[in-house]
């Protein structure tokens, strides 16, 4: 019983704190949409080991490059007016042809994730709209699908999982919150992802992306 009255100021402090912090801080939650390319790598994948192999090889296939739709959500705290920090992951929800491989009759399929933590900073804040400068880590993920049919009076198509790649990633982006309302808003934002190795999938290191989010701030603005 001691120990509790020891320690019952400290955790009602830490609780007014929070309820505070709380009360000062707003909260954004939102989906986006847009791409994220990179170019296609100069080297292709061999059928047999599906290690990089130079394109003259005759048995290397060459792999597209990056790009098409990504969808993306998030979550944004903003403690102080001009700071804050975020999380979000943008990935393509369908799964685009990536590599033949007629060694395996297959068409190899893939799908791109980037997730990453935040520090956010606004240099600009007023009640239509911020400027928001982004920057934090993060990874990369792809993933590889085959895709087998059947014929016969229906003819079908079954995808399976083939194997997938990680990388760390590091982020920076910038972009206009524009309040269409008290709460709800909508911003383009550009971004850049540095990740290393990526040149394993892709052609380069440096991975641009250009999303439209839409919005809704929880809090008091």
């Amino acid at each position: 019983m001691k120990k509790i009255s020891r320690y019952l100021p400290l955790a009602l402090a830490l609780f007014c704190g929070l309820k505070l912090a709380t009360a000062q801080s707003l909260i954004d939650v939102n989906v986006g949409f847009g791409t994220v390319t990179d170019k296609a790598s100069t080297t292709g994948m061999d059928q047999s080991t599906f290690a990089p192999c130079p394109l003259t090889s005759v048995t290397c296939s060459p792999t597209l490059s990056l790009g098409g739709m990504f969808m993306g959500v998030g979550a944004n705290l903003m403690l102080w007016k001009h700071f804050g920090v975020g999380a979000d992951v943008t990935l393509q929800p369908g799964k685009p042809s990536y590599a033949q491989l007629p060694a395996y009759y297959v068409n190899l399929k893939s799908r791109e994730t980037f997730y990453e933590f935040n520090g956010i900073y606004q240099p600009v804040n007023t009640k239509k709209a911020t400027l928001q400068l982004i920057g934090g880590i993060g990874g990369a993920n792809t993933k590889y699908y085959t895709s087998s049919s059947a014929a016969g009076q229906i003819t079908s198509t079954t995808t399976y999982p083939f194997g997938s790649a990680n990388h760390f990633q590091i982020h920076a982006g910038a972009g206009v919150q524009i309040y269409l309302t008290d709460h709800v808003y909508v911003r383009p934002q550009f971004d850049f992802h540095y990740v290393p190795n990526f040149t394993q999938q892709y052609g380069s290191t440096t991975v641009i992306q250009g999303m439209v989010w839409l919005g809704y701030t929880i809090g008091d603005r």
